[in-house]
């Protein structure tokens, strides 16, 4: 591409003034767009940003930047923070192909590889552990990106991005890579008043522009009129008379149909005109739309899809390609036994790659869903069938993406999908660098609405809400950390209270920088000769009084008493140690300046009191829960401190922290053996489904039972507490798994334990890695004998499938 020479001339210029950002430009394979060149050069600059664009667009050019930076100064560390291990996973390789396997850590709960690298891959959840812990490895630490931080509104996990945030050190700079969010400005400034210095970049342009359809029986009609200003996003008026005729163009009605005598034929023909999924993928190959994502909600409906289209006869690859997806297969699989290959089905999936189609969904076993990923890299995979989980992240980037339907099942009840997520997963289309042009095909059913598509088409993305709360583990942690009143200046911090109050946060940072400010304050007039903060006070004292004698006319009395405390301050101070000390002047002056600070600092206390909001009252509540329990009490001098038992708690993390801590305290586990333990700790990690509840299961012999009424015990009295405090309460443990956790830590075959508990492959080895997650933990903070048994109970259990992983 030629420049011409003002181009040329200010390329030079940037090159002269930031060399670091055009090395790395260079090395690029295509020029910079401008909201990356934006936010490089931010970077490059000093400042943390904030960069919100559509998926696929390149963000995480951005954060490739700040691990070159990083790598450029001798030592400095880069941590890339994500949260999902899926997507770990995949960046790890990604940096291990470009720096060198020496060089890359990886760090995801189970797995830990090279931690002391200088560019670790982690999931965000261990990254907010090492801080409570004040780890050494966040030595040299020069950045931190958070990818896909608009994650920190999921209900579950989102608020330890705001601890994450909250805590990192201040000269840490932030990469924040986020999906376009309506409110990328708001989270920016909470970025601005928390983190300092931060750039906040928002892009709406895919780099390859998006074409959307609806696929109206054998026809794709463009949502949007191409006849004049298609920018407008006025709809089609085709796909508007289409939706008039239920479907059909309004040529097909017969007049007959229209007098009403063909009514049922026009019916059973309406029903039949959606296109079944062989004939959509045999549509789209033959407008040269592949490869393809289609998204199907349902994972039975992604299973499904696969065997449909293979009972068609489809065959979508060449000979060279079949022979290489069974390469990949076969050396990604060679660890795992015949038997279990047989129960995950392994042969009809190996045809289905092989004829070029897959699924991609959370049952799966994590291992192939990684091979279906690599495969659809590589342009192998021609269509996937995927639930919507392959829209967070994963790199797995098409020329096109289906949609079967605009609503989708919640657990509760069918609900519409948001504009968010619209845009999470029609931004699968597009593979930058190879398409000129994306496609989204929504395929019609009944009652479609085209005004109501085209909004959700069209619409910025899904406003960005915390989802932060106090949890037991955090206010211990905090607490031990930097005291109670400290600790509720940090939760006035959270982007919580920020959207609740954003006039709270800013005195926070204030109240911060005051006590910054009044520390060195206090160092500079410290005194050797004694306490100089008394000797000021009795000056002020002394100051107070005389302005008090010279006010207005006081009565006999009044100037008799005033000239007795007079003479007394000034006996005190010339008694003071600090009376004679050569530097009492100098002392003095900073001594004021400390005086006016801690005056301005304590009204601004009182306003930040009288605003705090639900999250410090939540703080409260949890503080007196952890008080009547003992795992936090009242010091000598006043402060609340942890306990043994809370230092204990500190080291707990998850939904059900404090219930464990409790067991643990109790020793309610400690005469388990090594499948009970793995079945008490898979009771707790399970999520009941509705159908759960009230169910009677067979529990493990062994002491399992004894153990586990116990346990539900204390759940209830945990329960009883927190509704006494007015706090949410947690789930009942469920022992829906424990028996089959209980089989796989004796030895058991995996073809039974996923018969008996009805669990797909994915599940189990999802839930099995969160078994090995709390056993870890419990190792680490229980006593002895329980914690040689709970490193026993992760060996037996870390094996066969779930022990397979490319990585993790």
């Amino acid at each position: 591409m030629s420049l011409s020479p003002a181009e040329r001339y200010a390329r030079s210029r940037q090159q002269r003034r930031q060399p670091r950002l055009a090395d790395f430009a260079a090395s690029m394979r295509f020029d910079l767009d401008p909201f990356q060149a934006a936010a490089c050069a931010a970077l490059d600059e000093g400042r943390s940003v904030l960069v919100a664009a559509p998926t696929g667009a390149g963000k995480t050019v951005v954060a490739e930047f700040a691990v070159h930076l990083a790598m450029q100064e001798r030592g400095e560390k880069v941590f890339y923070t994500t949260p999902i291990k899926a997507l770990s996973n995949q960046k790890y390789q990604e940096f291990c192909d470009t720096w060198g396997a020496d060089q890359v850590g990886l760090l995801t709960g189970d797995t830990n590889v090279n931690s002391g690298a200088r560019i670790v891959v982690m999931t965000t959840e261990v990254l907010r552990n090492m801080l409570y812990a004040d780890s050494p490895l966040l030595d040299r630490l020069a950045y931190v990106v958070m990818d896909e931080v608009h994650y920190l509104a999921d209900r579950f996990r989102g608020a330890v991005w705001e601890e994450v945030i909250i805590h990192l050190p201040e000269e840490v700079r932030l990469v924040s890579l986020s999906a376009t969010v309506s409110n990328a400005e708001e989270f920016g400034d909470w970025l601005q008043a928390v983190r300092g210095d931060t750039e906040v970049i928002v892009s709406e342009d895919r780099p390859v522009p998006l074409e959307q359809h609806v696929l109206v029986r054998s026809k794709l009609v463009e949502l949007f009129d191409s006849s004049g200003q298609a920018a407008t996003h006025r709809v089609n008026p085709e796909l508007k008379q289409l939706a008039r005729a239920g479907g059909r163009s309004l040529g097909q009605r017969s007049a007959r149909g229209r007098r009403g005598g063909d009514r049922g034929r026009f019916h059973q023909a309406q029903q039949g005109g959606r296109l079944d999924r062989p004939e959509v993928v045999a549509l789209l190959q033959g407008k040269n739309l592949l490869p393809a994502i289609v998204f199907i909600f349902s994972r039975a409906g992604c299973d499904q899809a696969v065997r449909q289209v293979l009972r068609s006869g489809i065959r979508l690859t060449a000979g060279h390609e079949r022979a290489e997806i069974r390469a990949i297969v076969e050396e990604r699989a060679r660890m795992l036994r015949d038997e279990d290959l047989a129960v995950l089905g392994y042969w009809d999936w190996l045809e289905g790659l092989e004829r070029g189609v897959a699924a991609h969904h959370a049952g799966m076993l994590p291992a192939f869903k990684e091979i279906v990923e690599e495969l659809f890299q590589k342009k192998l995979l021609k269509v996937v069938f995927a639930t919507e989980t392959l829209a967070l992240g994963v790199n797995m980037p098409a020329r096109s993406v289906v949609l079967e339907k605009l609503d989708k099942f919640n657990g509760e009840a069918r609900v519409p999908i948001t504009p968010g997520e619209y845009t999470q997963l029609t931004g699968r289309a597009g593979r930058r660098g190879i398409d000129i042009e994306g496609h989204s095909v929504i395929q019609w059913v009944d009652g479609l609405d085209p005004e109501s598509v085209a909004a959700l088409a069209s619409r910025r993305s899904y406003p960005l809400n915390s989802s932060f709360r106090p949890t037991y583990n955090m206010a211990v942690n905090l607490i031990d950390q930097f005291g109670r009143e400290r600790t509720r200046q940090i939760l006035e911090l959270s982007f919580a209270q920020f959207q609740a109050d954003r006039a709270v946060v800013d005195l926070a940072r204030t109240l911060r920088k005051q006590e910054e400010s009044m520390s060195g304050y206090d160092e500079a007039m410290r005194c050797h000769l004694g306490d100089f903060a008394e000797y000021a006070g009795i000056r002020r004292e002394i100051g107070r009084l005389e302005r008090q004698s010279s006010k207005g006319n006081p009565t006999h009395a009044e100037r008799e008493r005033l000239q007795r405390e007079l003479a007394d301050a000034r006996k005190r101070l010339r008694a003071h140690p600090c009376h004679g000390c050569a530097e009492r002047e100098s002392h003095a002056r900073w001594a004021e300046r400390w005086w006016r600070l801690k005056q301005e600092h304590d009204d601004l206390s009182r306003q930040i009191r009288s605003r705090t909001g639900q999250v410090a009252k939540r703080f409260d509540r949890v503080s007196e829960v952890l008080t009547a329990l003992g795992y936090l009490e009242v010091d000598g001098d006043g402060r609340l401190v942890s306990t043994s038992a809370g230092r204990v708690l500190k080291r707990i993390y998850g939904e059900r922290d404090l219930l464990v801590a409790e067991c643990l305290r109790l020793g309610l586990w400690d005469g388990l053996d090594v499948a009970g333990i793995a079945a008490m700790a898979a009771s707790l990690v399970y999520e009941p489904r509705r159908d759960d509840r009230g169910v009677e299961y067979r529990l493990p012999r062994r002491g399992f039972r004894e153990a586990f009424d116990k346990t539900l015990d204390v759940w209830s009295a945990l329960d009883d507490l927190e509704r006494d405090h007015r706090l949410p309460s947690s789930e009942q443990p469920s022992p829906a798994l424990a028996s089959a956790m209980h089989g796989w830590a004796r030895g058991g075959a995996l073809a039974g334990v996923l018969e008996d508990t009805e669990l797909a492959a994915g599940d189990f080895v999802r839930l099995t890695k969160q078994v090995i997650d709390l056993l870890d933990q419990i190792s680490i903070v229980a006593e002895a004998e329980l914690a040689a048994t709970a490193r026993s109970a992760i060996d037996a259990v870390r094996r066969g499938v779930v022990a397979y992983g490319t990585v993790a």
